[in-house]
């Protein structure tokens, strides 16, 4: 048999369209993209951008650190981010008054309005989204959801990462 051969269809082999991480990584750039298009056009904002204003929205003060944690960012891309919304007046850089090393963001009064006017269009699009899921269908996705974060986190430890 030609080793180079496609998989027969047996239990090894990987079939993307049916692989969970790759389903909820095009499920979550799918979902993300659409949803940008709400801030994106009418307050041309980006989507690191909006994970910022929506994390300091949340919780703030917070350094880059933190919204990169938060938002499963890499540090550059907060760091652009932080760099727009801080040039637009939307956000705040202090240094900490206890360490002259870290940097403290918050919303600005400006940023805070922006924040306040995408939120409820932000939750009626997500409330749109799951309309098509019934009580039950949502509940069972939120459990299945944070299930399935802890367990990824365990094994993110187990792996030492």
């Amino acid at each position: 048999m030609d080793q180079a051969a496609p998989s027969s269809g047996k239990d090894d082999a990987l079939v993307l369209e049916r692989f969970l991480p790759y389903r909820l990584a095009v499920l979550a750039h799918t979902v993300s993209g659409a949803l940008s298009t709400i801030y994106r056009d009418r307050f041309d904002l980006t989507i690191p951008e909006w994970r910022v204003l929506a994390n300091l929205g949340r919780e703030e003060p917070s350094s880059s650190n933190r919204l990169a944690e938060r938002g499963s960012m890499d540090k550059a891309k907060v760091s652009r981010a932080v760099a727009r919304l801080t040039e637009a007046g939307l956000i705040t850089r202090e240094t900490d008054s206890r360490d002259n090393r870290l940097i403290v963001l918050r919303l600005s009064k400006r940023g805070r309005s922006v924040y306040q006017r995408i939120a409820p269009l932000a939750l009626a699009w997500e409330a749109d989204l799951l309309e098509g899921l019934g009580d039950e269908e949502r509940a069972a996705l939120d459990a299945a959801l944070a299930k399935l974060q802890a367990r990824a986190e365990a094994l993110k430890g187990e792996a030492g990462g």
